[in-house]
């Protein structure tokens, strides 16, 4: 577990604090009072700043996933090459914290935790800006008419989480560490997948062929 950085602001540091212990333990099992500590603060802390121990695992949640969805408002994937730098981002992000997307399977699967719902709140927003996205490159001639979002969404979430899921067994099956080089020559393959997949001159040939 990390240790506290007094100069932080304690917002951040309770932040971080619960994001250790949610990832380290079930969220019945963590109190306020162990979070606290943590955070060298006083517990009355977090009901100022989250109203509840509920407030701050979602805020915990909100904070370490809107910087991914926050790309999909700004100008990465403005292109089909954006998608390579898109993985490359979430590899980093995982990859310093490699338990959360186990978390986010037992909230969403499991349903552990109170978060589910919250969740699915967020990823539903991601699923509205990305549509948004498809139209525009789309629109730009960028991506084949035919492509379906739903199905590019769900192609590109498998390709981001299952290495982070299942890194410690593909690391011992490789018997390699999935280290920043590996995920970033990873992420760029798989960013050609993407851009070659959904280039328009596919759907033609594919229509052609019928």
């Amino acid at each position: 577990m990390d240790t506290c950085n007094p100069a932080e602001p304690l917002r951040s540091r309770l932040i971080k604090a619960a994001l250790d212990c949610f990832l380290a333990d079930d969220y019945h099992n963590v109190t306020t009072r162990r979070i606290a500590e943590c955070a060298d603060a006083n517990v009355s802390m977090i009901r100022y700043y989250f109203g509840s121990k509920e407030g701050l695992y979602e805020e915990m949640i909100r904070e370490t996933l809107s910087p991914l969805l926050d790309v999909l408002d700004g100008p990465l994937l403005s292109s089909t090459a954006g998608f390579a730098e898109f993985l490359g981002l979430y590899y980093r992000t995982m990859s310093a914290r490699p338990e959360f997307p186990k978390l986010i399977l037992k909230v969403l699967a499991l349903r552990h935790g109170p978060g589910r719902r919250f969740i699915h709140q967020l990823l539903e927003r991601g699923r509205t800006r990305g549509a948004r996205k498809v139209a525009d490159l789309k629109a730009q001639g960028q991506v084949a008419p035919a492509i379906d979002p739903d199905i590019l969404r769900l192609a590109f979430v498998s390709l981001a989480m299952t290495p982070m899921l299942l890194k410690d067994i593909f690391e011992e099956q490789m018997e390699r560490p999935m280290d920043d080089a590996f995920l970033e020559s990873l992420a760029r393959f798989n960013g050609h997948l993407f851009a070659a997949g959904l280039a328009p001159t596919i759907s033609r040939r594919q229509g052609e062929a019928a």
